[in-house]
């Protein structure tokens, strides 16, 4: 079964633009209660979450391969034993070729 994806939104980027800011959403609406931080702008925060958004979806490769990757306890056994090393070298690699990572 497929996770769900992550969907960036206002309360996303203004975390991320102005992390000690003061500030609710309630409809939909921003509302702005910090006279000491500057408001970023619509455009600004339209275009954090589009960046956050990109910057999450550009790691899915990492998500999916860290998921399927040997478990911890695998990788102990493997320390020991030249088989089950084999094993765990010949399981990543199949990941990593499952899930390429982008070419930047």
């Amino acid at each position: 079964m497929e996770k769900p994806k992550i969907i960036f939104n206002i309360s996303s980027a203004l975390f991320s633009l102005v992390p000690n800011a003061i500030w609710a959403v309630r409809d939909g609406v921003l509302e702005w209660n910090d006279s000491e931080v500057t408001r970023p702008s619509d455009a600004e925060i339209d275009a954090e979450v589009k960046r956050l958004q990109a910057e999450y979806d550009a790691q899915a490769y990492a998500r999916n391969r860290a998921a399927e990757y040997p478990s911890i306890e695998e990788l102990t056994i493997a320390l020991y034993d030249e088989d089950d090393k084999a094993a765990i070298i010949a399981k990543r690699a199949a990941v990593k070729k499952k899930y390429p990572k982008p070419s930047e």
